[in-house]
């Protein structure tokens, strides 16, 4: 018999490659090139991508997603959920002027690794799937980034593995609701498929191919089950079993 797995590995994770990145960091200063980060981030945005593809082909119906994807972005914009991240990001750096090294260090790293689409994707992932790919890509892209942020701006780098832990941990909690959408399978597969197409968006910006508002995407993740549901209702149930690929 299959063992269950627990919610919250990839939070987990996550907190240790915070606090062991920080400690390097703290531990060398500036003593590793810059160059590196920008050559370990491009090479997990490709991996990304890779990921984001595999998570689309789940999709049982391109149509669906596209819908969501563009719903979403259209609502989106109209909720200004791009600006208003900016907009608690600004006002947490605004803070942070003027105050001690480590508030700096705290707030600049807490926005980075907390403020952002694959967050979300991540929790929801580990908490509806009981998978942490996207998580793990989060936790060593979060730890490498570390190791520069402790070694400029000190040990409030370090402190902020606490609030990862909080923070996504709640969300899994939370995300841990919708866990009865996990046993059927249409739904989880068409919010992977959307989830899919904002991982390669992710990629593409990691890779510094092209910047994307991926996180205007977000409420894709919650329309591409409504569609599910409404076309399960008053639609042929067949219709959503069209594979989500292109000839």
């Amino acid at each position: 018999m299959k063992k269950a797995t627990l919610p919250g590995r990839g939070t987990i994770l996550n907190t240790i490659t915070v606090i062991v990145g920080s400690l390097i960091g703290l531990a060398i200063g500036n003593a590793l090139p810059s160059d590196a980060q920008t050559l370990v981030q491009n090479s997990f945005g490709f991996i990304t991508m890779l990921i984001g593809v595999s998570m689309f082909l789940k999709g049982k119906n391109v149509l669906i997603t596209l819908t969501a994807i563009a719903v979403g972005g259209i609502l989106g914009m109209v909720l200004g959920i791009s600006a208003g991240l900016d907009w608690i990001a600004d006002q947490l750096k605004t803070f942070a002027q003027g105050e001690s090294r480590f508030n700096e260090g705290l707030i600049t790293a807490t926005i980075l690794y907390c403020v952002g689409p694959m967050t979300l994707l991540g929790c929801l992932q580990d908490a509806l799937e009981r998978k942490i790919e996207l998580l793990s890509i989060k936790s060593m892209l979060d730890g490498i980034t570390s190791i520069f942020f402790a070694a400029t701006m000190g040990v409030g780098v370090l402190f902020s593995a606490i609030i990862v832990l909080v923070f996504q941990g709640l969300l899994t909690l939370l995300a841990g609701l919708l866990r009865p959408m996990a046993k059927k399978p249409e739904y989880l597969d068409e919010i992977s498929a959307v989830g899919g197409v904002m991982m390669v968006s992710i990629g593409l910006g990691l890779a510094g191919i092209k910047d994307f508002p991926t996180e205007q995407l977000l409420p894709a993740l919650f329309i591409a089950p409504a569609l599910v549901w409404v076309i399960s209702k008053f639609v042929k149930k067949d219709a959503i079993q069209e594979p989500a690929s292109v000839e």
